[in-house]
Parts: C-alpha cells; structure tokens; sequence
C-alpha cells in the first residue's frame, strides 16, 4: 500500500485488501514488537557467526556457536532466520572415483570400516585429493587422527610421486611421536611403494588397506575431502599453485584443526575435543580392531608385518560397556576358571 499510494487513494487499497484506513495509519506508527526486535538483534549474531565460518555453517553448527557465546535460542529459530535472510550452510557434492589400482593387496584392511578410537595416535587414516588451479593441478595428501578428525600430517605437490605421501606421513610422526599406529589408506601406488613400506616399518606403524575402487573403506578420509571441496575448493578459483597453497594452509591450520565443529565429537573443533578429552581415563568409545603382529621363529618380533587374518573378523565385545577383551580373558561377571587338576583327585 505504500508503494501504491501514490496512485491510488489509500481508502480503495484498503477496501480491496479487506482493512480500515484507521488500522492502516495505526499499523504504520506502531513500533516493532519486543520478539521482532530480539529477532533483529539475533540475526546480527547470526550473520556474524555465518561470516566467521567463512560461509559454511548451516543451522546446526551456528546454534551450537552460539550457545557457546552465551546466547541460547532455539535451533528452529536460527533456521527460520537464516532462511529468512537467505543465509545457508555449503553442501557436498557427488563423490567421484578418481583412482583404480590392480593387483593384490599389498596389507590386510586392519580397520574393517570400523573408525572409532579411544585415544589419539590409535589409528590414521590417509588419502590423496586434487586441486585444481588455472596452472594446472596441485596435489594434496592428508594424515587424519581417527579420534579427533584432526590433520596431523599434510602435504603438497605437483606430482603425485611417493614422496608426496612420504612428506605428510613424515609430518605426522614430527608432530605426534606415535607407537604402533594404524595407517589406514587405499591401495595407491603411492602406498603399496617400496619405500613407503620400509618408511612405515622404520617408524614402526602398521599399514592397513581397503579395497580397490570401495570409497567407503576409508570414508573417514574421504568425508575430509568432501568437506574441504564443499567448503572450499568449491567457493574458490585459484590462478596460480602458490595461490591455492595459501588457501589450503589456511584452511586446515587456520580453521579447520583449531575451530571448525564436528558433530561426530559434540559439536567440537578437533584441537578443542584433544584438549577437553586429555585429562579423562576413559573415553567411553569402542576401540579400532587391531591384528596381531607375527612372530618370527627365533622369537623375536618382526617389525610392521601383519596378521592376514585379523582383517574383517568380527568385533567381539565382553562385559557391560563393550569393552574388547584379550584373547583368552574370563567373562566379566562369569565364574572364574577352576584349576585343572586330575579327575582321581576331585572330591
């Protein structure tokens, strides 16, 4: 009607609207009400959130930011909001299958599509991505921690030659100072090499496989990559590999590690769950199924070979929090195992 005004007499726009002029003149000298001017207020908060996640967080993950500032609305409210505004999280294309390898596999797949761990450095999962730039493409090779969905270890280059691999897993070991890792990856060359079994067996990590061609063998690393094309790659276009460097840096060490939130770990930052989490005996997660290393016949252990037949056996659980007993161990609430002595001695 205020547009309209102009043009036509208010009396006949409010007869055909079906109001008074009197509730007309009234409605524009009333104030807003105290919920839209608190919705208002709120959207300011929203939109500054929406700005600090670099335009990704959807309603979820700005109702737990906020909660974490103090401010506590309800999660349908932020959604009616950021609709209103047009304010939306990013989401995650198709997932397209950029390698195939054939040929036997060069390790036993140790995790099994199991990926919960119950302490940092129990498990790694590692895997390759291209980015791509106006130079041409630049390749990027992660190490992710299970327990935390932290980057350990990550490194860049033009090539996807082993040393790629080599360098984040390199990374990760400087960092971290692991003892008996899993490093769970797929069956690449970069891999399955000569030089990255002897790497692995020197720093006494245990590599595990998956499949070829099965994504969801390691989709832990591949929900990563997901995250990092919806969030970015997709949102940017890089004219050189310098350019795209930068960006990849920024995102995992700048965002990513220190204050992107997870819902897998309660809506937490990697580095924030690693240090609420340090101080607990018990993280109350199911451990990651490990097999046994092989012994050789004098004895003595053989460093980084690995037991074929622990791959996909079924996870056993014993007691009443699923805890993974020892092979061997005695029921939690059974009868304790009598001795063995000769029936022509039982009473």
């Amino acid at each position: 009607m205020s547009e309209n005004q102009a043009v036509y007499p208010v009396a006949t726009l409010c007869r055909l609207l079906g109001v008074s002029p009197s509730g007309y003149y009234a409605w524009t000298k009333r104030q807003p009400s105290h919920r839209a001017q608190a919705d208002m207020m709120l959207l300011g908060r929203i939109q500054e959130t929406h700005t600090a996640s670099r335009g990704t967080y959807g309603a979820p993950r700005i109702h737990v930011e906020l909660a974490s500032q103090g401010v506590h609305v309800g999660r349908k409210r932020v959604a009616r909001l950021m609709s209103a505004a047009g304010l939306a999280g990013v989401s995650r294309r198709k997932f397209v299958r950029t390698t195939s390898k054939d040929g036997g596999r060069q390790a036993p797949d140790l995790v099994d599509r199991n990926f919960a761990a119950d302490r940092p450095d129990l498990l790694w999962v590692a895997d390759i991505t291209h980015i791509p730039t106006w130079a041409g493409f630049l390749y990027l090779a992660v190490v992710l921690d299970a327990y935390s969905r932290r980057i350990v270890g990550w490194s860049m280059a033009t090539t996807l030659a082993t040393k790629l691999v080599l360098d984040a897993l390199n990374m990760a070991l400087l960092t971290r100072r692991p003892n008996g890792v899993v490093h769970h990856s797929d069956q690449g060359s970069q891999y399955t090499s000569i030089e990255f079994g002897q790497r692995c067996r020197e720093a006494g990590v245990r590599p595990s496989m998956g499949s070829v061609g099965d994504a969801y063998d390691n989709a832990m690393c591949e929900s990563f990559f997901a995250t990092l094309e919806c969030e970015l790659l997709d949102r940017s276009r890089f004219k050189t590999q310098a350019e795209a460097r930068m960006a990849v840096f920024e995102f995992i060490e700048g965002f990513y590690n220190p204050r992107r939130r997870h819902s897998s770990i309660g809506y937490l930052s990697p580095v924030d769950y690693e240090r609420r989490r340090a101080g607990e005996p018990d993280a109350h997660q199911p451990a990651v199924v490990l097999a046994a290393l092989k012994h050789k016949p004098c004895g003595r252990p053989q460093a980084a070979v690995l037991d074929r037949r622990c791959a996909r056996r079924p996870h056993l659980r014993a007691g009443r929090d699923g805890r993974m007993a020892p092979p061997g161990a005695e029921p939690k609430n059974g009868s304790k195992q009598e001795d063995k002595i000769p029936s022509d001695q039982v009473p």
